[in-house]
């Protein structure tokens, strides 16, 4: 008996098993055995168009064509499977059974989505009889970001520059920036009114100088680069612009000499030529070639047509009349957090950038670039010439030679002329910041003055110790920014790499509930702590002490960890202090000595243990919470309130513990208003939120409210939350008899409604008239008996309920 054919529309294969063998489809219901076969499927002449009708081509689909296309699957009319068709016929649906594919050929043609109809979409539904479509409007741009500000905060895009609107007509360098580039004194300066000249010897040290460009537009470099003009003069000399004419016309940049004689600029070069050639990154311009020219080296490197951010301070300037008009510290951040992975680029392959400053960093839309690699040496490099840049260079170079160290203080320096006007920073200010009380940008951003203080640490040691660390702490610095500009915006949470989450949103933060050190996984004895498993404290502390491999910085702080949870505080300090003698930099010491502190309610030594880590992790909210906690019970409330504001403001997860915190600082000083307000930054979602509740009835009640419509907003506050019946009874009470007590009294509330029920006052859900009152807590208690375990409670519990109700003659 031959097998049944299959009774799906357009199909010419068998049933097996229940299933098609060509298109994995059951049966059509009432097909069967006994079902008459398919009639053989018409031939198709041509393909059907638009307007073309009747039950669809496809296989498995049994939809039917309307306008030419099907109601089901979307395909067109009259569009048989390739599969139906044999090879060399254009018009004929195939007759001839196919071969019964493989087991797994029609289990993938069963599970495969290609199976499964779709609706029209896109070019399927386009009207028009073009082949080609064309999309009429834009879809949705959140698939496309500004690359600059890492998602945080939006920086203008730079408009493009014309290659040829950068040539200088008249090249020419002003005298007064014109130095000897051997001992820096002033040359080729004029006298009397008689200009300086461009070319001749320094008086003091007798080298050679020369400010005259040797490169004229139409001269042909290398065979190769013809020569538009010259755009600008740096360090190293004049900066031309060039077309390579090997390279589809391409422009490029020569880089000259400042003098074709001077050994040490000559060397420069050279060193280019020989290491620059392996940078290859997108955030650093590109060198292409070495060439020489009458005598002459020029680099050949990558045009990159934008704005440097000198360029773009300058033009604020303008605008703002002459006046320093800074970037606003968001845009300054994101610009300094987008360049920080070429240092880090540069680093690691062993290259220190020495000169970094605001000239050297270029917009192009909304990407930016590193600039003139002049300066660009090997870290091991003992000879080559060292240039920087004064104001910016660290103090240290010129003894020791540059380092990552240095690079990051560059950086520093940097963004601190980004953010202000840097009055004094090549004269007063040269190797230090000025203080915070005189400088309002320092005063009202915290975080960044001690991002930029350890940036520019006098001591090279306590800088940070990578780009990478710097930018991590830059992006945590850069959130709180963002979200201090933009109040009411919903908020994230953000995943920090140095610790966990805060595990608690109760309204007082013990020592074992702020949130903890995340594990460092590159630890040496990771693997071997990963699989300890201990019962408690007792235990994790004899395995710890006694079966550790080496006594390595993730054991010792498991070693603190396990001290303060039994209560041996002395241990704990003792583990700090060898974490700290072992690494003076260790500043996770420091987090366990303000652990330990804060448990023993030393509030002085926690607070300056903790702001000891919050000027070392300035972008860390874990570090500004405890500060926070340390501050408010060490007497400090006004330092507390505003960490605990940056810390609601910033991430969702610390909104509670630092809300509570803001409330209690301000109930304190008997502000319930800014009470209230701080604890409604507590969201519903958040599980401290009915404790919130409770805390913000607390606070309406405290001030012994006689104003019906503040009771009304403590009564609903406890309504708005859910909490045991015992809790929300005791409140119920406890608001109603305040309310009952003001509509009673002789004189009235001061300041409140009429206690006249056709006002339409309410306590909550209760008429604020004097029997709707009595009524609320009579209920009230009564719910309060019924709850009751103990006899003697339920009794008192009745005899009250009894003692409040209206009497009546009945």
């Amino acid at each position: 008996m031959s097998a049944p054919a299959c009774t799906q529309p357009g199909c010419t294969g068998t049933l097996a098993d229940g299933y098609c063998d060509t298109c994995g489809m059951a049966p059509s219901p009432g097909s069967g055995p006994a079902a008459a076969p398919a009639a053989p499927a018409p031939a198709a002449s041509t393909p059907a168009g638009p307007a073309a009708t009747g039950a669809c081509t496809q296989p498995g689909c049994t939809g039917t064509l309307a306008d030419g296309y099907c109601d089901t699957c979307g395909m067109a009319g009259g569009s048989a499977p390739a599969a139906a068709a044999p090879a060399g016929s254009a018009g004929s649906v195939a007759t001839s059974p196919t071969p019964p594919p493989a087991a797994t050929d029609a289990l993938s043609s069963r599970t495969s989505s290609a199976q499964v109809p779709s609706a029209r979409f896109g070019s399927a539904r386009a009207t028009g009889t073009s082949v080609t479509t064309r999309r009429t409007r834009s879809g949705s741009q959140r698939m496309r970001a500004a690359r600059i500000g890492a998602g945080l905060t939006s920086v203008p895009p730079a408009p493009p520059v014309d290659p040829v609107e950068a040539i200088r007509p008249d090249p020419m360098v002003p005298e007064d920036k014109r130095t000897c580039s051997r001992c820096g004194n002033a040359v080729g300066r004029g006298r009397d009114g008689v200009p300086g000249r461009t070319e001749g010897f320094c008086a003091q040290c007798g080298q050679e100088f020369s400010f005259t460009p040797k490169l004229q537009p139409g001269d042909l470099v290398g065979g190769q680069y013809e020569v538009a003009g010259a755009i600008a003069h740096g360090g190293l000399g004049w900066i031309y612009l060039a077309r390579d004419r090997n390279v589809s016309n391409r422009w490029v940049v020569l880089k000259g000499l400042l003098n074709s004689g001077d050994p040490d600029a000559l060397a420069a070069a050279i060193a280019e030529q020989q290491f620059l050639a392996q940078v290859e990154h997108p955030l650093i311009v590109e060198i292409y070639n070495f060439v020489t020219h009458e005598g002459a080296g020029y680099i050949v490197m990558e045009y990159v047509g934008g704005h440097s951010l000198k360029q773009v301070l300058k033009e604020r300037m303008r605008v703002n009349g002459g006046s320093y008009d800074p970037l606003p510290v968001d845009q300054a951040l994101a610009f300094v957090l987008e360049i920080l992975p070429a240092f880090q680029y540069l680093h690691d392959l062993g290259l220190v950038y020495c000169d970094f400053k605001p000239d050297n960093m270029i917009q192009v839309a909304d990407a930016l670039k590193l600039i003139d690699l002049g300066g660009v040496r090997r870290i091991d490099d003992e000879e080559s010439a060292i240039y920087g840049t004064v104001g910016y260079q660290a103090p240290e170079v010129a003894q020791v030679g540059p380092s990552v160290a240095s690079d990051l203080y560059t950086i520093g320096r940097t963004l601190v002329v980004l953010c202000m006007e840097f009055r004094g920073y090549q004269g007063t200010y040269l190797h230090s910041l000025p203080p915070v009380g005189s400088t309002p940008l320092f005063a009202a951003n915290d975080s960044l003055y001690w991002l930029i203080a350890k940036c520019c640490a006098p001591d090279p040691a306590d800088r940070f110790s990578s780009a990478d660390e710097l930018r991590t702490q830059l992006l945590g610095v850069l959130r709180e920014t963002v979200a201090r500009s933009t109040t009411g915006t919903a908020l994230t949470s953000a995943a920090s790499v140095l610790f966990e989450a805060p595990a608690t949103a109760r309204g007082v933060l013990l020592w074992s509930q702020l949130p903890l050190l995340r594990v460092d996984t590159t630890d040496p004895q990771h693997a071997w702590l990963s699989g300890i498993a201990a019962t408690g404290p007792d235990e994790l502390l004899d395995v710890l002490t006694s079966q550790a491999p080496a006594q390595s910085p993730e054991v010792l702080l498991a070693i603190a960890r396990a001290a303060l949870e039994k209560g041996d505080t002395a241990l704990a300090h003792d583990t700090a202090a060898q974490l700290l003698a072992d690494d003076p930099w260790e500043w996770r010491a420091l987090w366990v000595e303000g652990l330990a502190a804060m448990s023993q309610r030393d509030w002085a030594r926690a607070t300056a243990s903790f702001n000891a880590v919050y000027q070392q992790v300035p972008g860390e909210l874990a570090a500004k919470l405890a500060l926070a906690v340390a501050c408010e019970n060490g007497g400090q409330p006004e330092v507390a309130e505003s960490l605990y504001l940056t810390c609601a403001a910033t991430d969702a997860a610390y909104v509670a513990p630092a809300a509570f915190g803001v409330a209690r600082i301000r109930a304190e000083r008997r502000d319930a208003p800014g009470a209230v307000a701080a604890l409604d930054l507590v969201p519903r979602t958040s599980r401290g939120y009915p404790e919130s509740r409770q805390l913000r009835a607390e606070v309406l009640l405290g001030q012994g409210a006689t104003d019906l419509r503040v009771l009304d907003q403590a009564m609903r506050s406890i309504e708005s939350a859910s909490m045991d019946p015992a809790t929300h009874g005791r409140y119920t009470v406890r608001i109603l008899e305040q309310a009952l007590a003001v509509v009673t009294s002789s004189s009235g509330p001061s300041s409140g409604p009429s206690s006249d029920p056709t006002t339409g006052v309410a306590i909550g859900s209760t008429v604020a008239d004097e029997a709707g009152l009595r009524a609320g807590i009579e209920k009230a208690y009564r719910a309060l008996a019924r709850d009751a375990a103990d006899l003697g409670e339920r009794v008192e519990l009745v005899n009250r309920a009894n003692a409040v109700r209206a009497w009546t003659l009945t």
